[in-house]
């Protein structure tokens, strides 16, 4: 048995960004079967060949270590439905989800981004996974980005790229820093904000959030973007992050349930922040996309 924390080394795995992608069988009946999977690699060219990594937690995980068989479906950008459905719906996910079958019989999800159709090369126990191996028999590839996932999130690179782009405004970052039950703010006379920075250029923004917020004593990992807006003085965005070390003496712990009771420097923050504390409590958060009065929530960023 090992002593290590499996529950940080879960956090420290999630920590690389990956796609997401939904990989199809059937089962000994011939019933499809699915599940959402960012364990996915390329193997070889010569020959073909790819892996995937099923889980025994899965109850299609005999149907997959036995399959002779089957698909990985890599999501595009706009398909978190897609993913959150072969995640963890307990009902038919295949009447939900728009698909067709092969000339091998394997199940393609449509919409996706590329489709690789397989027959089972290898099947190699791995601990609590087994490594499938399958060589490609066909495959498909449309042009665009994939969906995202990293630190139990999705994220959309071009939806965020898009959004991250300036206006012509003065470019303001912020992070809204989660450390455990609690939310880091500064406080000033106008009332609470999340910490920020103001971009005199558009060069290394993240980074420099990030390096503004360890000399201020608080170290964090940052995550996606969380809402950009223009409040006619600036372009406002502000990224999930998280606390990693460091007193954070200059900041403010907040309770993430007493967020309605706070009073803060904007109405458009405290509209963040009140999306922020209801999105905490259902784990799904959105990408807001608008100006200080109105906009939309694109959910790109729901918890696997």
């Amino acid at each position: 048995m090992t002593d290590l924390d499996t529950h940080a080394l879960r956090r420290a795995f999630g920590s690389f960004m990956t796609g997401v992608t939904v990989v199809t069988s059937r089962n000994a009946a011939g019933g499809p079967v699915g599940f959402t999977a960012n364990s996915f690699a390329s193997v070889s060219l010569d020959p073909p060949l790819l892996l995937v990594c099923p889980g025994r937690f899965l109850s299609s995980y005999e149907s997959f270590a036995t399959c002779g068989h089957f698909a990985v479906n890599v999501l595009a950008e706009g398909q978190e439905d897609v993913a959150n459905t072969f995640a963890s719906f307990k009902g038919d996910r295949f009447a939900r989800v728009a698909h067709r079958e092969d000339a091998l019989g394997n199940v393609l999800v449509d919409g996706t981004v590329s489709q690789f159709s397989c027959r089972t090369h290898e099947v190699v126990e791995a601990g609590d996974h087994a490594i499938l191996i399958g060589e490609v028999k066909a495959f498909s590839h449309e042009p665009g980005r994939g969906l995202g996932y990293a630190d139990g999130r999705f994220f959309s690179l071009g939806l965020e790229r898009a959004a991250l782009e300036p206006s012509g405004h003065t470019a303001l970052y912020g992070a809204i820093i989660a450390q455990g039950g609690n939310v880091l703010l500064e406080a000033t006379d106008a009332g609470f904000r999340p910490p920020q920075v103001v971009a005199e250029d558009l060069v290394n923004t993240r980074e420099r959030l990030v390096q503004d917020l360890g000399r201020r004593g608080q170290a964090v990992s940052l995550g996606p973007a969380y809402s950009v807006f223009d409040d006619d003085k600036a372009q406002c965005s502000y990224f999930l992050a998280r606390a990693t070390g460091g007193d954070g003496a200059g900041f403010t712990r907040c309770a993430v349930a007493d967020i309605p009771d706070l009073k803060f420097a904007s109405s458009a923050i405290r509209d963040m922040m009140m999306r922020y504390a209801v999105e905490t409590r259902t784990r799904s958060f959105g990408l807001y996309i608008g100006d200080a009065r109105r906009g939309d929530v694109h959910q790109t960023q729901e918890r696997i």
